[in-house]
């Protein structure tokens, strides 16, 4: 007998999902690279125009977030991560083409990442047609003082 993948539902996040936020993030991202934000951060970014975000759902359980936002015809990723056991379902596809989608409808025309140079998170901007457009060396550095290159990627969106 075969079970067909629970499909993904993406919906908008508001403040009260921060607990899900904070506790995607503490299972997702590593700690010896230290890219997780705290409560606070995320609180406050909220507060500041043009950020929104976007939980994905699976079977009634949080598996990912991204969270974004525009400035005039540019818009930025901060933030994508999708809990371990969950990964490899297609939740970050799902959760990146919403946010070009929802940034494209806030007036973007660009959108904008960094991500640290090893993560495996590259291979999904590259495969959605982001381009490595710079570089800032050593600008990560993990907990261990091992520093690791940063990579802004773009792509034209509308």
């Amino acid at each position: 007998m075969s079970t067909a993948p629970c499909p993904i539902e993406i919906v908008q996040g508001s403040a009260a999902d921060l607990p899900h936020v904070n506790a995607i993030m503490a299972e997702a991202f590593d700690p010896r690279f230290g890219e997780a934000w705290t409560p606070s951060q995320c609180l406050g970014m909220l507060a500041l125009p043009g950020v929104w975000f976007v939980i994905a759902w699976i079977d009634n359980q949080p598996a990912g977030f991204a969270l974004a936002r525009t400035v005039l015809d540019e818009g930025e990723l901060l933030l994508l991560a999708i809990r371990p056991t969950m990964r490899r379902r297609g939740i970050g596809t799902a959760l990146l083409r919403t946010i070009v989608t929802q940034a494209c409808d806030r007036g973007a025309r660009f959108l904008h990442l960094e991500v640290r140079s090893n993560n495996d998170a590259v291979r999904l901007y590259r495969s959605e047609g982001f381009q490595k457009i710079g570089e800032r060396r050593d600008y990560y550095r993990g907990k261990d003082g091992k520093s690791f290159d940063a990579h802004t990627f773009s792509k034209t969106i509308g």
